[in-house]
């Protein structure tokens, strides 16, 4: 298995990061997405979570999407570089999504789960559904269908959707970014990423039992603290 987001990202150093015992013992088993607009924070938090799981003693099965697996990386790296000649079509676009999916669910998702482990995601099929459904105007019955195909019916227990308005998300992309460092996704334009937002809170009024709101326009601090409640009452029972 590629445990791609432990080797891209310098885990920061938060020791003071707790995960409350109830919870540490609801992960077992659990498949758990984070998902949000580019800028959301959601990366930041998955690292400081995935430390305080750690210390907890229930460290994550950790995968990313696209990517994950051998396959995967191939596909993310046909997905987000800039082509030279042709623009890639949204269904084609949708379908590479959904075919590293596919490879990720059954060689890592469904045989981590089935040992009881906890499996965190990195995006899943809401990142789908807002990226090329609500922001790329493909229906979103055919996104579900492909999904159903591609995971084989397997559906999160939590969504957590780390929510920004775009202009938070430009503000924190732009300084560090120039435009020809953006990958294809980042530099589709602020009109394109107002409808990803809209999306993700579609999802949310859609969905409420598994589709959960994190505010990701507070200090880090205060999101991750709304992340652990967000998960505590969603999970433990």
């Amino acid at each position: 298995m590629i445990n791609s987001p432990a080797t891209d990202r310098a885990r920061p150093m938060s020791p003071t990061d707790e995960i409350p015992p109830e919870l540490a013992r609801a992960l077992p088993g659990r498949f758990v997405v984070f998902e949000g607009p580019d800028g959301s924070g959601k990366s930041t938090q998955l690292d400081r979570f995935v430390l305080a799981c750690a210390r907890a003693g229930v460290a994550p099965v950790e995968v990313r999407e696209p990517g994950g697996t051998e396959v995967g990386e191939r596909i993310r790296r046909t997905l987000l570089d800039h082509l030279d000649r042709e623009e890639m079509t949204l269904r084609c676009e949708m379908l590479l999504y959904m075919a590293s999916r596919a490879q990720l669910v059954q060689q890592t998702i469904r045989p981590a789960l089935g040992q009881n482990q906890f499996v965190l995601a990195d995006r899943f099929v809401s990142s789908t559904l807002a990226y090329q459904g609500a922001a790329g105007g493909l229906p979103e019955a055919e996104i579900l269908a492909a999904a159903k195909i591609a995971t084989a019916g397997l559906e999160p227990d939590a969504v957590i959707i780390f929510d920004v308005d775009e202009r938070t998300s430009a503000a924190r992309m732009n300084p560090l970014l120039r435009g020809d460092d953006l990958d294809r996704m980042e530099a589709k334009g602020s009109d394109f990423h107002k409808r990803v937002r809209q999306g993700y809170l579609d999802q949310i009024d859609r969905w409420p039992d598994t589709h959960l709101r994190v505010d990701g326009a507070q200090d880090e601090d205060a999101v991750f603290a709304d992340l652990i409640a967000t998960l505590t009452a969603r999970l433990v029972t």
